[in-house]
């Protein structure tokens, strides 16, 4: 793989010779002549979901985390150190993939992207700062650091991106696509159902309010790597390794529910092994068949969190259930402030 030029004088923006990967644009954003359509579609979506998390109260939060069960507790600390990894390590590689990408159109929203996680970060500091008592905040950044199934699980995505970073090679930048697909679409939802569950009770409501923003943003980033996969394998036949993508949600699941298991377990009331199991095996399937593959766990065909999808609606206003799992972006808002981009 090589590294786009920043300044290309000499390259071709001719539709016909564009590529995700492996073009030659000159890198100016004619948005007026794209290829990706989707791309524009979700850039309009992704904008019209601007959020700013200090807008919600969090004040109850705060008396609701002091009446938590330890294991609640523990729980809440412990899924808030993951998903603050979590969009930390986004943050720093999406520009890095964005590198490579010679579709003006999908820079642009790889770059709208870095943005939103990057309020992802702000939004937890927000949280932190906000309920958690004062001599546990640091504990929270550095729990990794302490717990070992929490190190390991964090480990197997960052050494698949750092070594893109030191050899980057065919191989090594199909695997970061993967990667940043299965974190999208697997690492993150796991830990909202906990939230989302105990919204359910009415606990931690101001929580669960920033989560169900994050996870329409989170959404919108799986339909980016799904969409990668999909045009790059259209593309660059052979690029991806089915046996390859296979193995790495086999591992991804695996990871997910040791690690549920790890911080959750069967203590927290509406969550079990046995659903952590069922939905997480639910899910990768979904996203299997999403990128064109096929299902890998038979006899995993429900959800068993169905119940909690009214608290992650998507589509912000409460008034429609958005298809939480939904691969396109027609699940999507679009903001009537964006004007523009509409004959496509």
């Amino acid at each position: 793989m090589d590294r786009k030029k920043l300044f290309n004088p000499l390259g071709n923006d001719s539709l016909s010779e564009r590529k995700v990967i492996k073009g030659d644009s000159t890198n100016i954003f004619n948005l007026n002549n794209v290829k990706y359509g989707w791309a524009n579609q979700l850039y309009r979506s992704m904008m019209g979901n601007f959020w700013i998390p200090e807008k919600i109260d969090l004040t109850q939060d705060k008396n609701d985390y002091e009446n938590l069960t330890d294991e609640e507790a523990a729980a809440y600390d412990g899924i808030l150190s993951f998903l603050i990894f979590l969009d930390s390590i986004q943050t720093n590689n999406i520009p890095n993939v964005s590198d490579y990408i010679t579709a003006p159109e999908i820079n642009l929203i790889l770059s709208i992207q870095t943005f939103q996680e990057a309020i992802h970060s702000q939004s937890y500091q927000y949280i932190i700062e906000s309920i958690l008592p004062k001599e546990i905040r640091n504990s929270i950044y550095d729990k990794w650091r302490e717990d070992e199934v929490l190190f390991k699980r964090n480990r197997y995505i960052a050494e698949i991106y750092q070594n893109f970073l030191e050899n980057p090679s065919d191989e090594n930048f199909s695997r970061v696509i993967v990667a940043d697909y299965l974190l999208e679409a697997i690492y993150f939802y796991n830990g909202f159902n906990f939230f989302y569950l105990l919204a359910s009770r009415n606990r931690m409501m101001g929580t669960s309010d920033i989560i169900k923003l994050i996870n329409r943003d989170e959404l919108s980033h799986v339909v980016i790597f799904g969409q990668l996969i999909k045009e790059i394998k259209n593309e660059n036949p052979g690029f991806f390794s089915d046996d390859m993508i296979y193995e790495m949600f086999r591992n991804a699941v695996d990871e997910e529910i040791a690690w549920t298991n790890h911080i959750i377990g069967n203590g927290i009331l509406g969550i079990t092994e046995e659903t952590t199991e069922k939905y997480t095996k639910w899910l990768a399937n979904e996203r299997l068949k999403t990128i064109g593959l096929k299902p890998i766990y038979e006899g995993f065909q429900k959800n068993p969190y169905r119940h909690l999808e009214k608290f992650a609606d998507t589509e912000g206003e409460g008034n429609v259930k958005a298809n939480f799992f939904e691969g396109t972006v027609t699940s999507y808002n679009m903001s009537s402030s964006i004007d523009g981009w509409d004959e496509f």
